[in-house]
């Protein structure tokens, strides 16, 4: 190289370095050569780049020109290394050597770090004593050859130690010898995550530590037993683990006498035996118990003090009513699980968010919010609800608490019926009708009452008792009729009419219908009461068998017609027959005007009759008599055999 590109070559490292008094943060990679590659955040709009300039010629310049790292120890404050190697670390400590308590460098990340145990080691010593307050290591590969050191804590700048993915490739070693160098780090925060750690060690004196995020490991209940080293330990991760009992996790806790918040989300916890007591850190204010084994007796396992619980992902059925009050409790989350229901506020007196969501709630109590007066947020979305009274009742409840429903409208739809699936439950209404059994009830007891009103009110008009009551005593004459006399129902008319007439009438039946129909030409044989009914008998069978046996029936109707109960019988007898038998055998002789007002209301027969039928007006004026018989002798028009095979009218 001539001696112009070396002066060249210098002063461009000499504007680098230069340059590093404006910026924050240095990236080292480290392979075979220590290389560094030189980032900043530069002002917005700048594209200055400078990459791969090999750390040991800057080394080198350093021995020239005492400036390079002063620069660096004086202006950055995070530094990342990575491709850490056995082969490199000797450089490593060597540079991490630069930055003494004072320097302005806080921060550091390796990543890719595949060393020894001793060497590494080595590294977080230096660290220890120097400037730097967080260090951050992530994946760490093939660390072996665990064994016991001694580490020196003292004097330190140290806030917090992060390890993530350290993979151990030693079948045998020492456990103490592995978790004693982090059990006993006087640091405010430890996280070790997503390294199979199978235990760790109770410190050895009371710890300083303040945060523990043990994330993804293989920790089982054995954590922690009877250490009282933690007084001081406000969060504890110790998601993604082995945890089974969670009684054995609350004794674990209850050393821990400032501890706020524990994960132990995504474990395998469970808690059945109602008789195993649980004891909780009595300052333990949020806990997460989510993603693991849980069943309702959990919530006889809890801390008193709890504000913040999540229980979602779990197997909860209710929230059982004779259960601890949670006085303090603000927050709970039972989302995923297996309710049936909202659950009551009885022993949540405090609670202000509740999520029930990606349960298995049709239909959500309806007095939940003036139960829980003081939750002001509610997500029940997800459910699948049916759309019925009670949820209607629900969301009226909830309208009137002021809209406390989160992801409203959208999450809330009909699963049942199915008719109704996928409507949103803001387009879901019902009649208060349908809905208020009281309203119901009250409607269908008037409506019931005013029915039989009607249905009596119509009985009575219309004497449907009485034509009820005649018609049994028919149909039970029938019966008896035929049981007795079978025969007989087979027998032949005898009678050519059946006369019905009032008693104050008799007297133009007996001089005037009777005379002139059975005497003289035509021969016609009537069945009247007085001589043809069989004594015996009771009136009502002998007015049927008479309509029976008699071809027509003459009514003789007037005023006094309509005043009789008899005649009122032998008319429903005879239109029964008219129906029954589909025959024309009624004759209307009118001997006397009826007003229509007389004729009492269960007569409608009658009234109908005389509006539908012609009937035979009987004449005050003698020379229209004649005509008036010629009529009702045609109405009659039939020949009844005789006893002895004649017919009627024919001569011996």
């Amino acid at each position: 190289m001539t001696e112009k590109m070396r002066s060249l070559r210098n002063f461009f490292l000499f504007k680098c370095l230069l340059a590093l008094t404006f910026w924050n943060h240095v990236s080292l990679s480290v392979e075979n050569e220590l290389f560094t590659s030189v980032s900043n955040n530069f002002p917005e709009g700048s594209d200055k780049k400078f990459n791969s300039l090999p750390l040991l010629y800057a080394n080198n310049l350093q021995s020239k020109a005492n400036f390079d790292w002063v620069v660096i120890q004086n202006t950055t404050e995070s530094l990342s290394l990575s491709e850490i190697t056995n082969k490199n670390v000797k450089e490593l400590v060597a540079l991490l050597s630069n930055f003494r308590q004072g320097s302005r460098l806080q921060n550091l990340t390796l990543t890719n770090v595949s060393v020894d145990w001793k060497a590494l080691i080595q590294i977080l010593q230096t660290v220890w004593h120097s400037s730097i307050q967080y260090l951050s290591i992530n994946s760490v590969t093939q660390l072996s050859h665990v064994e016991r050191c001694d580490f020196d804590y003292s004097g330190t700048s140290m806030k917090a130690l992060i390890m993530e993915k350290v993979v151990i490739t030693d079948l045998y070693f020492s456990q103490d010898d592995l978790y004693r160098i982090f059990a006993d780090v006087n640091t405010a925060a430890l996280t070790i995550t997503d390294s199979k750690m199978i235990h760790m060690l109770c410190p050895s004196s009371d710890s300083p530590l303040r945060y523990l995020n043990f994330l993804k490991n293989d920790l089982t209940d054995l954590l922690y037993e009877k250490c009282d080293k933690l007084a001081q330990l406000e969060t504890l991760i110790l998601q993604k683990n082995k945890f089974e009992s969670l009684p054995k996790v609350s004794f674990m806790t209850s050393h821990m006498k400032s501890l706020k918040y524990l994960d132990m989300s995504s474990n395998l916890l469970h808690h059945e035996r109602a008789d195993v007591q649980c004891q909780w850190a009595e300052s333990l204010t949020e806990l997460d118990l989510s993603s693991n084994q849980l069943t309702d007796a959990v919530f006889e396992c809890l801390p008193v003090n709890i504000q913040t619980l999540d229980l979602q992902n779990n197997q909860i059925n209710s929230v059982p009513r004779g259960m601890a009050e949670l006085k303090a409790l603000k927050e709970l989350n039972l989302a995923s699980n297996r309710l049936a229901d909202l659950p009551g506020c009885g022993g949540f007196t405090s609670l202000e968010f509740l999520n029930v969501e990606m349960n298995s709630i049709l239909t959500p109590s309806a007095d939940f919010f003036q139960s829980c007066p003081r939750v002001r947020e509610l997500q029940a979305g997800k459910n699948p609800f049916k759309c019925s009274c009670e949820l209607r009742d629900f969301i009226h409840g909830e309208r009137q608490s002021g809209g406390r429903l989160f992801g409203w409208p959208a999450a809330y739809m009909c699963e049942y019926p199915e008719d109704l699936r996928g409507m949103q439950l803001k387009d879901f209404h019902l009649s208060e009708l349908a809905c208020n059994t009281v309203l119901l009830l009250v409607t269908a007891l008037l409506l019931t009452l005013v029915l039989v009103g009607v249905v009596a009110f119509l009985c009575i008009y219309l004497d449907v008792l009485w034509y009820v009551r005649m018609t049994w005593q028919w149909t039970q004459t029938k019966r008896r009729a035929w049981q007795n006399h079978p025969a007989e129902q087979e027998t032949v008319l005898q009678f050519h009419a059946f006369v019905s007439y009032s008693e104050r009438d008799a007297l133009w039946v007996k001089d005037e219908l009777i005379p002139n129909l059975e005497k003289g030409e035509g021969c016609v044989q009537l069945c009247q009461h007085e001589r043809n009914f069989i004594p015996g008998k009771s009136i009502v069978e002998n007015i049927i068998n008479c309509i029976e046996k008699s071809y027509k029936s003459i009514f003789v109707l007037s005023p006094n017609f309509v005043q009789s109960e008899w005649c009122h019988y032998e008319l429903y007898f005879a239109h029964h027959k008219l129906f029954s038998e589909n025959s024309n055998s009624l004759i209307l002789i009118l001997l006397e005007p009826i007003p229509p007002y007389i004729i009492p209301a269960r007569y409608h027969k009658l009234k109908a009759l005389m509006a539908k039928r012609t009937y035979l007006e009987w004449p005050k004026e003698r020379s229209k008599r004649a005509l008036f018989w010629a009529n009702l002798r045609a109405a009659i028009n039939i020949n009844l055999p005789m006893a002895d095979g004649r017919r009627c009218g024919e001569a011996d």
